[in-house]
């Protein structure tokens, strides 16, 4: 990221590229939430607002009709032109639903099912490279890996790619939101990548994805058209591959330093399912972006048309209006409706697959590694999805230690 002015001002002149968001968001949002007014602005990024209570973000989310989603990133330039979109999540209504209605039926509980095996076994053989060793960077060796194989593998591309992927995911979501060439370039060859992956497939189609979108129509029986395609498979691996490594990293880096909970889950690992939805409440990773189409007013603040909103997810799951002790992890809460993915017409699709992925990662690393501690500094990612990008682990038991800080909210 290029050099950026300090923040002094986090109700007027917010940066959620800012070291100190990246480092610590969580005092950040209190502070605004707890303000006279709860939704901040900053002329950054040409105006954008961030709301942090979650019935605000829930209000805006559920609001098409004065909040568009053609733009869903919080960018310092206009959105690329070569970016041609990413239905559904860039389609306003009514466009919208038809898109989304065609991938729904890949993302079921019961398709999803079918692919619990062949996780468990990437998992499996991530863990093989490296269980000998007493230390490991989990987010570069495990945790960034496994949405990469299941996603090369419902799309019927090279595992092999997942270094071209991750090179690519970078310098879209994080080098791309300042700098605008990096942005172009990356898109560009990934839609590359992708149009001579749907040529194959048209002559030869098979049991994957891209065949299936490929295949694919509107309700009123148009087929979607390639760049509709592109845009839907530069999605799926984008938004597909980060925002489920980072869930995964954000685990198992609360459960480093975390003993107790680690521990508990390794004992009863039927608690693991509840786990994961409090992990992804209190770690969630996405937040995503709206434009504002038409003035309109939330909770008193007036949300100018052509700026745009910054909808953080993860702030609205740390509300205390909404959820008793918010800014504690625990990993039994009985009630638990976050907003990890997001809330209205464009909740994640993938919730499914992300949650299968999270729960087979955590489990399988605790099966196997039960006891393991943080062994350095953690980097986290800067942007729209954040997420352990460095993740130093020694594996095996720590040194006797005192628990107080496992509750610390960053």
């Amino acid at each position: 990221m290029r050099q950026r002015a300090p923040v002094e001002n986090w109700l007027t002149d917010w940066d959620h590229l800012d070291p100190g968001w990246v480092e610590d968001p969580f005092p950040i949002w209190d502070e605004i939430r707890s303000s006279p007014c709860p939704i901040a602005h900053t002329e950054r990024f040409m105006g954008v607002y961030l709301p942090t209570r979650y019935a605000d973000i829930r209000d805006i989310a559920y609001d098409p009709e004065h909040f568009s989603s053609r733009q869903v990133v919080v960018r310092a330039n206009p959105p690329p032109v070569s970016g041609g979109g990413a239905p559904p999540i860039t389609s306003d209504p009514p466009r919208h639903r038809g898109a989304r209605m065609v991938l729904l039926p890949p993302f079921t509980p019961k398709a999803v099912d079918k692919l619990i095996p062949k996780t468990r076994m990437i998992c499996n053989a991530l863990i093989d490279e490296f269980i000998g060793e007493t230390h490991c960077d989990v987010a570069l060796r495990y945790a960034q890996h496994i949405p990469v194989r299941v996603i090369a593998h419902m799309l019927a591309i090279p595992e092999d790619d997942g270094e071209r992927f991750r090179t690519w995911i970078h310098e879209i979501i994080e080098i791309g939101t300042t700098d605008e060439s990096v942005l172009e370039r990356a898109l560009a060859e990934l839609t590359d990548y992708f149009a001579a992956h749907v040529r194959a497939r048209s002559d030869n189609p098979g049991d994957d994805l891209i065949s299936y979108l490929i295949a694919a129509k509107y309700p009123d029986g148009q087929p979607f058209k390639e760049k509709h395609v592109l845009g839907t498979l530069r999605l799926l691996l984008v938004a597909g591959i980060d925002t489920t490594w980072s869930g995964i990293g954000a685990a198992l880096w609360h459960l480093a330093k975390s003993p107790s909970d680690r521990r508990r889950l390794v004992a009863d690992p039927t608690l693991l399912p509840t786990a994961i939805e409090e992990l992804l409440r209190a770690y969630a990773p996405v937040t995503m972006a709206r434009v504002v189409a038409k003035e309109t007013t939330i909770n008193g603040c007036t949300f100018k048309q052509g700026q745009m909103v910054m909808l953080c997810f993860p702030a609205a799951n740390r509300d205390p209006a909404m959820f008793p002790d918010a800014d504690k992890v625990v990993i039994d809460r009985k009630e638990n409706r976050h907003a990890a993915f997001g809330l209205g017409i464009h909740r994640c699709i993938g919730s499914n697959l992300a949650r299968m992925e999270m729960r087979v990662a955590v489990e399988e690393f605790l099966r196997r590694i039960p006891e393991f501690h943080l062994a350095g500094k953690t980097m986290w990612s800067q942007g729209a999805i954040r997420g352990p990008r460095r993740l130093p682990f020694a594996l095996g038991a720590a040194p006797a230690q005192s628990e107080a800080s496992s509750h610390r909210r960053s």
